[in-house]
C-alpha cells in the first residue's frame, strides 16, 4: 500500500498533461526519429525504389514481350494454316491428276485391249481362212484322185497321166465352186 500512496502522491504533485511527454523524453524521441528517418530516406527507400522500379519494368516487359509473342503465335498460326490450305490445294490438285491420268490409263487399256482383240479375231479369221484353204485344196486331191480311180474303173483304163489328170481335175471342181456360188 505503501507504493501506491507514494505513486498518487507523486501523480498530484506533478499535474502534467498526459498527452504530452516530458521534455528530455520529447528530445530523445525526435532524434531517434530523426535517425530513422534519414536511415529510411538515405539507404532503405531508395533500394525499395529500385526494387519497385525493376518490377514495373520487369512487368511491362513482360506484358510486352508476351504482346510480342502473341504477336508472332498469331503470324506463325496464319502462315500454318496458309500452308495447310495450300497442302489441301495440292492434294486436291493431285488427286484430280491422279483421277485424269486414271481415265486416261483406263481409256488407253481399253483402246488397246480393242486392238489385241480385232488382232486376235483377225489372225483368227486369217487362220481359218487358211485352214479352208488347205482343206479344200486336200479335199480337191482327194477328190481328184478318187474321181481318177473311179474314172479309170469306170473307162477299164488307168489315167495316171497326172498333167492331163490335174487338169480335168481342176476344170471339174472350179465348175462345182461356180455352180456353188451362183446358188447362194
Amino acid at each position: 500500500m505503501q507504493l501506491t500512496q507514494q505513486l498518487v502522491q507523486l501523480a498530484a504533485e506533478e499535474e502534467q498533461n498526459p498527452l504530452i511527454p516530458p521534455g528530455p523524453e520529447l528530445v530523445i524521441g525526435l532524434i531517434t526519429f530523426a535517425i530513422v528517418f534519414f536511415f529510411l530516406a538515405k539507404k532503405l527507400l531508395p533500394n525499395i525504389n529500385n526494387v519497385l522500379e525493376q518490377r514495373r519494368e520487369a512487368i511491362e516487359g513482360g506484358i510486352e514481350k508476351a504482346e510480342a509473342a502473341q504477336v508472332e503465335a498469331q503470324s506463325v498460326l496464319e502462315q500454318y494454316k496458309a500452308q495447310l490450305a495450300e497442302a489441301r490445294h495440292e492434294a486436291a490438285r493431285l488427286r484430280q491428276e491422279a483421277q485424269e491420268q486414271g481415265a486416261a490409263l483406263i481409256t488407253e487399256m481399253r483402246a488397246e485391249g480393242q486392238r489385241q482383240r480385232e488382232e486376235i479375231v483377225a489372225a483368227g479369221h486369217a487362220q481359218i481362212e487358211a485352214d479352208r484353204k488347205a482343206a479344200a485344196q486336200a479335199l480337191r486331191q482327194d477328190v481328184g484322185h478318187l474321181a481318177t480311180e473311179l474314172a479309170g474303173k469306170l473307162v477299164g483304163e488307168s489315167l495316171e497321166d497326172h498333167a492331163r489328170q490335174s487338169r480335168v481335175i481342176d476344170r471339174f471342181l472350179d465348175e462345182l465352186e461356180e455352180k456353188a456360188e451362183a446358188t447362194r
